[in-house]
């Protein structure tokens, strides 16, 4: 069974249809005893910092996440669920992250230039389909191939302070990190349950892991 920590937040019922589709159990779930019980963990998510960070501490949620990480349990961060790995960000202040991962979630600059059109800028939030640029071996992506097309929506990206995490970049006015895999950890930028089929791949990778585990 995959746990999809339900915080209050996010789009957790299109992650648990997009896991059930790859052919995996999944539960929502805000039970510290069930997160603990599943053999997999999901932290999905869409919104503020802040306001996750608060909401994960409000429903007691922060231990049994951490504690899923450091006994090794395939664990997958989704969009915000990403960000709030990372030691802080800079989302409306500075605000504490889980620390999981060291680094810095910033914001895209409103004044980036449009490749495309040196005379506009791009707009923020980075929103809609972009490609990835895998940075090594990581047993998720195994089936997908280089410059795959995925979706995103986004304004902050995470800046890891070790290069050897960094699973994928893309470019949206800069070079930013589109996903992070360290250990038993892997989390993306990008949404795989809205990325049709290469996002079910990689959601399959993840519960054949899950088995397996």
């Amino acid at each position: 069974m995959i746990a999809i920590v339900d915080y209050g937040m996010g789009n957790l019922r299109s992650v648990q249809k997009a896991v059930e589709k790859a052919g995996f159990t999944a539960v929502v779930t805000r039970s510290g005893s069930r997160i603990d019980d599943a053999r997999g963990v999901i932290l999905p998510g869409v919104g503020a910092f802040k306001d996750c960070m608060e909401n994960l501490d409000r429903f007691n949620l922060i231990q049994p996440v951490l504690k899923a990480i450091e006994t090794g349990k395939p664990f997958l961060g989704i969009c915000l669920g990403l960000q709030v790995l990372f030691t802080e960000s800079q989302e409306f202040g500075r605000f504490p992250g889980l620390d999981v991962i060291k680094g810095t979630v910033v914001p895209f600059s409103h004044r980036m230039k449009d490749p495309d059109d040196p005379d506009s800028f791009l707009k923020i939030p980075h929103m809609g389909w972009n490609v990835i640029h895998k940075q090594g071996a990581v047993p998720l992506l195994d089936n997908i191939d280089d410059e795959s097309y995925f979706y995103f929506v986004h304004s902050y990206y995470v800046v890891p302070e070790n290069p050897d995490v960094v699973a994928t970049t893309t470019d949206y006015g800069i070079d930013f990190v589109s996903s992070v895999y360290r250990d038993n950890v892997f989390a993306t930028q990008f949404h795989p349950e809205k990325s049709q089929r290469r996002g079910l791949n990689i959601l399959q990778a993840f519960g054949n892991l899950v088995t397996a585990s």
